[in-house]
């Protein structure tokens, strides 16, 4: 039988008529938030969420718990006098902040079978009314605020890590189960997959000079987004929309997979240590993949995804191109609305562009959502970079190490998350992320 969690108004929940200190909105993003974490696993049994199918997968119960640890730890932990829940708890859903204290083994986090996936919902809604509570008593200062907004971020991060994780899980059982019907969407067959179909390739030019990249104004962002600073851009184009799966499929046909030309050398050693011939997921003839929903057929004018830094920079030098730098990415993407293909569209997969093909910008460009674009800049800090104070400086400072930066978003990701100067960061043979390419190339 299918566990459907829900989650309960509690007497102590903040409304207008008793808001915190920083007004209504700020538990009422929590609330949602959180809500949005439970529908997310609504179609799972519990065994589905109790599985690891490699070590950088998380069961869906452990992002369930380990988003619930963080509002315990750094919130409701601020209070000197505060006693968690279930003390033995803290060190199981502690992912990697060493000044927190000790912590499961990321890789054996499938071999916990208890606490329970009912157990965890309690301590999510335990958690939660003491979260209420907190807010209805009007004891929220601005220090306290901006940990909060970060736990709700961070929850939106887990979001999409348990739809990306969910989706390798049941990728490798046999019976390919889905956690969506089975119907992608009402779009009329489209041709076959060798056919061009999708819109022809364009080039926008980027602005040389002296400009500027990185987060600014009030709303929220990560560490690693600051702080803003200049940079200097040479002459250069970028594509007008991601690489489509029609696109991909040239490259593949065209022996991409078997040129050791085309591949750095470590990402030639994955392609023969792994025995890559196409990106995660596809089928091998190249006519399906596997998605949310089950098998389903590949749409060829849907931006490629499940493609690794090595795969994307590959097709870069086949394509006689490269992959944009992130601070060419932000320059463009920055003018533009943070409007596509979201996780709360609930495709929960890349969908075509909009039929505007004389449009670049917005949704039509697909610059947001989708897929995650890989850049070819290294994930490092910014000039002046520093690092949130205590235990939360481990949360994006210490991983700036053999990382790439991906910029845009992805079909899971929570449209709200989102924003020009966002950096997401993988190691270069990731592909279970929804990770795909956008091409640059230099300009006389």
């Amino acid at each position: 039988m299918t566990h459907r969690p829900t989650t309960k108004a509690t007497p102590n929940s903040p409304t207008a008529s008793h808001p915190d200190r920083h007004g209504p909105g700020l538990w009422l993003a929590l609330r949602d938030v959180r809500q949005t974490t439970l529908q997310l696993v609504q179609g799972l049994a519990p065994e589905d969420t109790v599985v690891q199918s490699m070590a950088d997968v998380s069961p869906s119960k452990w992002h369930l718990a380990h988003t619930t640890w963080f509002f315990e730890q750094f919130v409701l932990g601020r209070d000197p006098s505060y006693r968690p829940l279930h003390p033995n708890w803290m060190v199981l859903f502690n992912s990697y902040y060493q000044s927190a204290g000790p912590m499961h083994a990321r890789a054996a986090r499938g071999l916990l079978s208890r606490p329970t996936l009912a157990e965890i919902i309690g301590y999510r809604q335990q958690v939660d009314e003491r979260l209420a509570a907190l807010l209805a008593r009007g004891s929220v200062d601005a220090e306290l605020a901006a940990i909060l907004t970060l736990g709700l971020h961070h929850e939106q991060q887990h979001q999409e890590l348990i739809l990306t994780d969910i989706k390798h899980v049941f990728s490798i059982n046999p019976l390919r189960p889905a956690l969506l019907p089975p119907v992608l969407s009402r779009r009329p067959p489209q041709a076959p997959i060798g056919a061009r179909v999708n819109r022809p390739q364009r080039w926008l030019d980027g602005s040389p000079g002296v400009v500027q990249i990185g987060h600014q104004g009030s709303g929220f962002a990560f560490d690693c987004e600051t702080p803003r600073h200049a940079v200097l851009l040479h002459p250069h184009r970028v594509a007008a929309r991601p690489v489509s799966n029609a696109d991909y499929q040239q490259f593949i046909a065209d022996g991409g997979y078997r040129d050791h030309r085309l591949w750095m050398a470590e990402g030639w050693d994955q392609v023969q240590r792994q025995a890559w011939l196409h990106p995660l997921y596809w089928s091998d003839d190249g006519q399906s993949e596997f998605s949310l929903r089950g098998d389903i057929d590949l749409q060829p004018d849907a931006p490629v995804c499940h493609v690794s830094f090595f795969e994307a920079d590959a097709f870069a030098r086949w394509a006689g191109a490269r992959l944009p730098r992130e601070e060419e990415w932000e320059h463009l993407a920055e003018p533009q609305a943070v409007q596509g293909n979201f996780q709360e569209q609930g495709h929960w997969h890349p969908q075509p562009a909009t039929p505007d093909a004389s449009s670049d910008s917005g949704a039509a460009g697909q610059w947001f959502g989708d897929v995650w674009e890989w850049t070819s800049s290294p994930y490092v800090n910014y000039p002046g970079f520093r690092p949130l104070p205590g235990a939360l400086g481990e949360y994006n400072g210490k991983f700036m190490c053999g990382q790439w930066v991906l910029r845009g978003g992805s079909c899971v990701s929570p449209q709200s998350h989102l924003r020009a100067s966002y950096r997401n960061f993988f190691y270069p043979a990731d592909r279970w992320q929804f990770s795909g390419i956008r091409l640059a190339e230099d300009a006389a």
